[in-house]
Formats: structure tokens, C-alpha cells, sequence
């Protein structure tokens, strides 16, 4: 597939650049005291990424740690409950530790371990990142700080505790709006006195090279497999998939699976409260170009050009920008970015909860809307929906602010 002068039969060969640019998008905007350990980072993972010997490590350890492959559900009653159209899930929910977290964090801390770090630093906003990195590094004997808003710790306390239980130390960021970007805020500034002993294992498709691409890379085995489950369950390629968009880090990797299919693929931001600023996250559908945390992608600015307050009903996609690949393939027509609020969010939720006996992160119940939405506007066919975590984390939260709605 040839779209916009852009090869995708050849594209994982292409982008990012050498200088972990996707067009225009990406690169690695830090302090030159940081650059220098960005290109330790990017000279490790290039060198180890191509060793056999990692590989097959990796490759343990999925299988026997993490329990993959995840499988892939056919969503039979909630299908026949919109008409004809065929609604699978990918069920990364089923991943050690509940969510696609896992598959990256256990890249990065094995790459840690290979540079010969001793510590890893992380921040989390739904806590399913934080998880993640508490479990790798329980699992290499790393130490391990995460960052995470105030808000976040309320919101999300279950998670917390399971990383306090993992022997994580949990660090609370008070700052500003105490959530997504203020823990990136902070974790940052923590890895620029600690980078010599530690690694930065960054939650998303996102900061300075090499990170999008590390990530992008630990995270594509999601869509590999989904692209060989679905057709050998199915005989052929889904019409469309999606999937949720916040950093975007459970969808660039189920995204890589497709990008050279004829494959209609969507990634769904948060449209929370409302198009107003602040009362969404969707930065990709409202933002313009701009610089933080050490990348260049699409961010939602305030009157003065700074990263603007942003809102979600889900942690995990508060925040004011997205990866640079996501503003890449927005930018090519490859891939659609819509948006789903709160409302049609918690909907979902239940609808998934009730028909299937799957309770979905509310990260996920964004794309689960999606898939409902789609589904409706189709005559026949399949949509593959990449189910990125479970909702354990978010059942209390949901009971305290919508309660349980009557059968």
C-alpha cells in the first residue's frame, strides 16, 4: 500500500528517521546533559533489539510470564444486539497484570538490565503502566519509583496498592492538575539527577527518541498476533479495527499489525465532558503542533502556547498530546482519529460487562463505544476492537460517580 508517497510495505524500515523523526513528528528536544543519555538508550536498544539472545529472552518471557498470546473473542451477543456486523476483541485484558502495559515494560526493564541499570523510574496516570513497570522490576530485582498525580492515587487505588504490594515506591505529584502530565512533570526532572543509574521507562508511544520507537516496537506484538488469530479464525482480514488513543501506545502497536491491510483503522480520543477546552483530551482532533516532553507531536495549548489543562472519565488518556506516529498517520489519511465522550464511554461499559462477561478498563470502553458506533453505520461485515486492558482498577470509580444501572 502506497498512501501519500509513503510506502508501508517498507514503512517500519523508514520511520522514525535516524533522528527518530516520523515526518515532521518526533525527535528528541532535551537538555544536552539528557541527550547524552537518550543516545546510550538508543545505541543499547539498537544494538540489543537485533541480538538474538534478547530476542529469545523476550520471547521466554512472554510466553512463560506474561501468558501470551492473548486471544481473540468473538463479542456474539453484543454483535447480534446492533444487527449484523461482527464485533472480536483482542484481549490484551488478559495479559499478566490486566492490561497491554506489560508488553513494553518488560522490553525496557530487560533492556535496563542489559545496560546494566540498577533502577527504573515511570510515571503512570490510570496506574496499568505503573503496574506493569512494578511488576518488571519485581521480576529483574530493579528498583522502581512511579509518579502519579494526587488525583490519579484517588481515582485509581487499587492499582496503587498493587504497586506499594509489588515494591514499588509510589511517589505522589501535587503540582498543577495532578494528573497524567504533571507525573511525566516530575519523573522527568527525577531522571535528569538519576540518568546514570537508572533508566527512564517511559508508559507511552511518546518523549524523545528513542522511546515512540522502542515502545511502538515492544507494543507490535499485539497487532501481529491479532492479524494471525483473525485470520485463522476467520479466513480473512477484519473490515476495520480500533482502538483507544491517549499517549497511544496500546494502539501504534495493534495499529502496526495493519498499516499495509486493506484494513479501515481508527484510533478513538476522548471527547470527555465535551468539546470545550479542558473538558477533553483529544488533542489530535483539536490540538496544533507544538513541543513537550521532549517530542514534537500535536498538543492542546492554552492561551499562552503551554500544554492546556485536559479532562477524561479515564486516567490513562488525560493527557495533552499525543505520540508523534499517531500525528504521522493522522496526517497521511491512514489512519482516523474520532472521539467518544464520557457518556457513550460508561455505555459501553456496562453493554460489555452485561452481554459478554468482560469488564473493560475504561481506556478500552472507549474504543468498545467506537466499535458500537461503527457498527451501526455498516451493513455487514467485522470490526476488531484491541481490548487493551481490564476494568478491575475502575469499578469502584464507576459505581461512586454513575452507580449501577437497572437490567
Amino acid at each position: 500500500m502506497i498512501l501519500n508517497n509513503v510506502n508501508f510495505e517498507t514503512y517500519f524500515k523508514n520511520y522514525p528517521d535516524k533522528n527518530g523523526y516520523f515526518g515532521k513528528y518526533g525527535g528528541c528536544y532535551v537538555s544536552d546533559e539528557l541527550k547524552g543519555a537518550m543516545e546510550e538508550i538508543t545505541e543499547a536498544y539498537y544494538t540489543i533489539c537485533q541480538s538474538r539472545k534478547f530476542i529469545a529472552e523476550l520471547r521466554r518471557i512472554r510466553k512463560e510470564f506474561q501468558g501470551r498470546p492473548t486471544p481473540i473473542s468473538h463479542l456474539e451477543r453484543l454483535s447480534n444486539s446492533l444487527g449484523r456486523v461482527q464485533l472480536y476483541a483482542k484481549r490484551e485484558d488478559l495479559n499478566h497484570s490486566g492490561a497491554h502495559k506489560l508488553n513494553h515494560c518488560m522490553g525496557e526493564a530487560l533492556l535496563a538490565t542489559y545496560m546494566g541499570k540498577k533502577k527504573i523510574i515511570a510515571e503512570t496516570g490510570a496506574g496499568q503502566h505503573g503496574v506493569a513497570l512494578a511488576t518488571a522490576a519485581a521480576y529483574f530485582g530493579l528498583e522502581c519509583d512511579i509518579y502519579m498525580g494526587a488525583v490519579d492515587i484517588k481515582k485509581q487505588a487499587p492499582n496503587v496498592a498493587r504497586m506499594k504490594i509489588l515494591g514499588a515506591n509510589v511517589v505522589e505529584v501535587t503540582e498543577g492538575a495532578q494528573t497524567l502530565k504533571e507525573a511525566v512533570d516530575a519523573a522527568f526532572a527525577a531522571y535528569s539527577k538519576e540518568y546514570k543509574d537508572c533508566i527512564y521507562c517511559i508508559g507511552s508511544v511518546l518523549g524523545p527518541h528513542p522511546f515512540p520507537l522502542m515502545v511502538r516496537d515492544f507494543q507490535s506484538i499485539v497487532g501481529i498476533e491479532a492479524r494471525e488469530q483473525f485470520l485463522e479464525m476467520t479466513g480473512h482480514l477484519p473490515d476495520a479495527i480500533t482502538a483507544c488513543v491517549g499517549g497511544g501506545s496500546n494502539s501504534a502497536g495493534f495499529f502496526a499489525g495493519f498499516l499495509n491491510d486493506p484494513v479501515d483503522i481508527y484510533g478513538v480520543e476522548p471527547l470527555g465532558r465535551g468539546p470545550k477546552l479542558g473538558d477533553h483530551a483529544a488533542s489530535l482532533n483539536f490540538g496544533t503542533e507544538g513541543v513537550m516532553h521532549g517530542f514534537n507531536s500535536i498538543m492542546l495549548k492554552d492561551e499562552n502556547g503551554e500544554p492546556a489543562p485536559v479532562y477524561s472519565v479515564a486516567s490513562g488518556l488525560d493527557y495533552p498530546s499525543s505520540g508523534p506516529e499517531h500525528a504521522f498517520l493522522k496526517d497521511l489519511g491512514r489512519v482516523q482519529y474520532d472521539m467518544v465522550d464520557d457518556k457513550e464511554t460508561i455505555d459501553a461499559f456496562f453493554a460489555l460487562s452485561r452481554m459478554e462477561g468482560i469488564i473493560p478498563a475504561i481506556e478500552s470502553a472507549h474504543a468498545v463505544a467506537h466499535a458500537i458506533r461503527l457498527a451501526k453505520t455498516m451493513d455487514t461485515g467485522s470490526i476488531l476492537i484491541n481490548l487493551s486492558g481490564r476494568g478491575d482498577k475502575d469499578m469502584d470509580y464507576v459505581i461512586e460517580h454513575y452507580g449501577i444501572p437497572e437490567k
